[in-house]
């Protein structure tokens, strides 16, 4: 496993390195130890685990959503929609308090009250009610990735951030794989109220291994040498064109993943298709395999080869190739469908790749705050299409209703899928007008 070679990865930083990257990397600083550093990240990737099982388990539960609150697709996607909004639009500000306070208090925190908003979510008798927490749990979990990679730029080396950004999006994978036919078991066991209970349970688990394993920051990490005021900050990183190209192409990246695959290909597949719950949710999670599997090999390549644009083209020309295949080839076979799924994951798992070239093209002092705008942007996918695409459902609704529950047709999804076409054609204009940064510091 890659955390299991710990000592090539723990900081033993040349002098030049150590003079380039002050904000992260001082060899005088007392070494907390490879067994706990690496520790430490695994408790951040566990918690994107978490985070992930929390994104896409809406998807696995819609037909009992609709039911309980009396929505349509538009209820259940503003409401799924919600994370997202949080998650996203609190990115900037996660890199910010990162770049000043570090992980551990801040990830002990969020997984506190996250557990306390589990709870509301699963007594909540009202769409508006479930959508409040459903708010609140994105923007609690929003610190899990951030958080994560700032541990990983403190107590590892440089050389291996892509591909431990891989490993961790890896996991993540993982998570959301848990959130598809795994979950939809046992919500059919305990209903999707007891889930979230389940869920609560486990974040409180998170907060005390949080608190009890990340060890704080090493004394000259706290001192972080920013001369720049919070706004000064903020505009320098997102005045950076290539930031904001980086941000663009991650949208489309995660685009089919949080939008299609993490709420409307399960109903997509039952309902056109005539697939089972448990079978629908197997044939997606192939998606989350691919990523899963390529994010950590696609990191270590870029690092490997030292580029970055050449893996990002690469990925960005699989993903609408593949997805067009699957909207519009009118497969119903589950194992074409999930190996044309696996490859679409394997080319989203490319955006690993955005992480270290938006940090490449940052001060190092604003490391946190740049991959939390760029993440803002991966995540702001989610965000703004699952709405969008049951907005396109609901205009081309003929009216069939089943146990209460709107049927929308083939053709409807269709119509509303092409959305997530043009958000890749889009991406990959950006892609094409990326600098390649030879895996180098180019902005000090």
């Amino acid at each position: 496993m890659v955390l299991m070679n710990h000592s090539a990865y723990i900081t033993s930083i040349p002098a030049q390195i150590t003079t380039q990257y002050p904000s992260y990397m001082n060899t005088t600083d007392q070494a907390i130890g490879t067994t706990r550093a690496i520790a430490a990240f695994t408790i951040g990737t566990v918690f994107f685990f978490y985070a992930f099982v929390q994104r896409v388990s809406p998807s696995v539960m819609t037909t009992e959503l609709m039911s309980e609150f009396s929505v349509g697709a538009s209820g259940i996607g503003l409401l799924s929609g919600m994370y997202f909004y949080t998650y996203a639009s609190l990115q900037l500000p996660v890199g910010l308090l990162v770049d000043r306070y570090g992980a551990r208090r801040l990830l002990v925190l969020s997984a506190t009250l996250c557990a306390l908003a589990c709870i509301g979510f699963a007594m909540s008798s009202t769409l508006w009610l479930a959508s409040l927490f459903r708010a609140l749990i994105g923007g609690l979990v929003a610190f899990a990735f951030v958080g994560t990679l700032a541990i990983a730029a403190e107590f590892f080396s440089r050389s291996r951030f892509a591909m431990l950004t891989g490993f961790l999006l890896a996991t993540g994978m993982v998570g959301a794989i848990a959130g598809q036919a795994p979950l939809r078991l046992l919500v059919e066991v305990v209903g999707w109220r007891n889930c979230f209970f389940i869920l609560a349970i486990a974040a409180a688990l998170l907060a005390v291994c949080s608190h009890l394993v990340i060890p704080p920051r090493r004394t000259n990490s706290v001192k972080l040498q920013i001369e720049d005021t919070v706004w000064q900050q903020v505009r320098q990183v997102i005045g950076n064109s290539q930031t904001l190209l980086c941000a663009v192409c991650g949208f489309g990246f995660a685009s089919t993943m949080l939008a299609f695959a993490g709420l409307w290909a399960v109903p997509w597949l039952t309902t056109t298709k005539g697939f089972s719950q448990v079978d629908a949710g197997s044939v997606v999670s192939w998606l989350f395999v691919g990523v899963m599997i390529g994010s950590p090999l696609i990191g270590w390549v870029s690092d490997a080869i030292g580029r970055r644009k050449p893996v990002i083209l690469v990925g960005i020309v699989i993903c609408p190739i593949t997805l067009l295949a699957i909207i519009y080839s009118n497969l119903s076979n589950t194992l074409i469908l999930g190996m044309l799924f696996f490859l679409h994951g394997i080319g989203a798992g490319c955006m690993v790749v955005l992480m270290g070239l938006c940090r490449e093209w940052n001060k190092p002092s604003h490391s946190a705050t740049a991959l939390g705008f760029v993440n803002m942007g991966i995540v702001s996918s989610g965000a703004v299409m699952q709405p969008v695409i049951g907005a396109l459902l609901d205009m081309s609704w003929s009216g069939e209703m089943y146990e209460g529950v709107r049927v929308y047709s083939a053709a409807a999804y269709t119509f509303a899928f092409r959305s997530l076409v043009v958000v890749l054609v889009v991406a990959t204009l950006a892609a094409l007008l990326i600098k390649e940064s030879g895996c180098q510091q180019r902005i000090h």
